[in-house]
């Protein structure tokens, strides 16, 4: 796909509330095309909720988002999304290869049933976060990291240029985080651009070419080394977070 322009996503002036409740301040921040960004901030920031009005999935009280220069109402399918896992119903009766496949159903035409490149498309996401193996499994025999690479097989057979994923590293052992991360690399390798949310700072620094600091309003965004100061931390989590002084030992060239 052509890109319409160099970023990905551009959000301007977003403010979403629920009740009342304000969750996200007049965000204003551009994301670059082929770039592994990450999400931070404390709990109740507003991080899935700025994925979510990404995807649409919130009306916005105010401001735009558009996606690759196209407002989002009118970017379907450029999106996908991978979502955190205690959202999904894992005893649903479904196989890994189903799971992947459901990523095609944009692509499906209502009246014919999957075609031959859509049942290769979700074998070739399979492969790619290396689930081939376990095609056949109901997907609620697996491990979390399993699923998760599951479900991001299911967000890569959908072809889009940007994935959306909230907290993927979320209950997995070191190993799978490891693998989990692999994908993502390889993805963003491939010409994706990719946006998750992430809680652990320790790695954050080492993870992702960038980082968005947001607690309901954006407090920065850019290379970690600029991002994760003891200062900027200590005034978005208030005081109440171990500053991890040496997890970024990279100087500003």
């Amino acid at each position: 796909m052509i890109k319409e322009t160099s970023f990905a996503i551009e959000v301007a002036h977003l403010t979403v509330s629920y009740n009342a409740k304000p969750a996200l301040l007049d965000v204003n921040v551009k994301i670059e095309a082929d770039q592994l960004v990450g999400v931070i901030g404390p709990n109740g920031a507003g991080k899935s909720t700025f994925i979510k009005a990404i995807l649409g999935f919130v009306k916005p009280d105010l401001g735009t988002v558009k996606i690759q220069g196209t407002h989002v109402k009118n970017a379907k399918g450029r999106v996908a999304y991978v979502p955190q896992r205690g959202a999904v119903d894992w005893d649903f009766p479904i196989t890994v290869r189903e799971v992947a496949l459901m990523g095609r159903f944009q692509k499906i035409p209502w009246y014919t049933s999957p075609r031959k490149k859509d049942r290769d498309a979700a074998m070739e996401a399979l492969d790619m976060v290396r689930m081939t193996d376990f095609a056949h499994r109901q997907i609620g025999e697996l491990s979390g990291g399993q699923q998760q690479r599951v479900f991001m097989a299911r967000a890569l057979a959908q072809g889009s240029d940007i994935l959306l994923l909230d907290e993927p590293f979320a209950g997995v052992d070191a190993s799978t985080e490891r693998a989990i991360l692999e994908v993502l690399e390889r993805a963003k390798r491939s010409g994706k651009t990719l946006v998750v949310v992430h809680h652990d700072l320790s790695t954050a620094a080492e993870y992702f070419d960038k980082l968005l600091l947001i607690k309901q309003r954006l407090y920065a965004y850019g290379e970690p080394y600029m991002v994760l100061n003891e200062d900027l931390l200590s005034q978005v989590y208030e005081g109440k977070l171990k500053i991890f002084k040496d997890v970024v030992k990279k100087e500003e060239n």
